[in-house]
């Protein structure tokens, strides 16, 4: 199995950019407390670093 990571929303959207919106959007989180589990990917690792102040990284 490919590494993964779990990424959670802990922080709402309002407020927030735009494009920070499309990014928490295309992480596949929704509303807080929502979790996803994704590939470990350069890209992936990227869109986390972009809004690292709205999502936490589970595992």
């Amino acid at each position: 199995m490919a590494n993964t990571v779990t990424v959670k929303l802990v922080k709402g959207l309002i407020g927030t950019r735009e494009t920070h919106r499309a990014t928490v959007r295309g992480l596949g989180l929704r509303r807080v407390n929502s979790v996803s589990v994704l590939e470990d990917t350069p890209a992936v690792r990227g869109m986390i670093n972009k809004v690292s102040y709205l999502v936490k990284v589970v595992s």
